[in-house]
């Protein structure tokens, strides 16, 4: 029922940024969590940063202090501000939602807990 649809991804320079969005629809912001989770080849998924209708966030230890989630509810869009890009963060990024009531208000560093799923965009970053 709920959809999401990532967008956004590309190749970049080491050193450079990326603004990735996500259009969501289908659900109530006050019901779900939702985020962007991200995996790379021969490694397991992991969480980059999730955002509930609180505004509360949480980032994973290797994106902190250069990625930024926000969430424009007029237009429905989940975005996720990545600046100062290493080679470490190529990977195929994917949005996700989930029911607060099984998410809660905390991290989810492999996302198990999110039940609907974007099709993903690929970040790829040189060096």
């Amino acid at each position: 029922d709920v959809q999401l649809q990532a967008s956004g991804g590309g190749l970049v320079q080491a050193g450079g940024s990326l603004r990735l969005s996500c259009a969501v629809s289908g659900f109530t912001f006050d019901d779900y969590a939702i985020g962007w989770f991200r995996q790379a080849p021969g490694k397991e998924r992991e969480g980059v940063s999730c955002i509930n209708s609180d505004g509360k966030t949480y980032y994973g230890d290797s994106v902190k202090g250069r990625f930024t989630i926000s969430y424009g509810n007029a237009k429905n869009t989940m975005y996720l501000q990545m600046n100062s890009l290493k080679p470490e963060d190529t990977a195929a990024y994917y949005c996700a939602a989930g029911a607060r009531q099984f998410v809660g208000d905390r991290w989810s560093p492999l996302g198990y807990e999110y039940d609907y799923w974007g099709q993903g965009t690929l970040v790829t970053v040189s060096s």
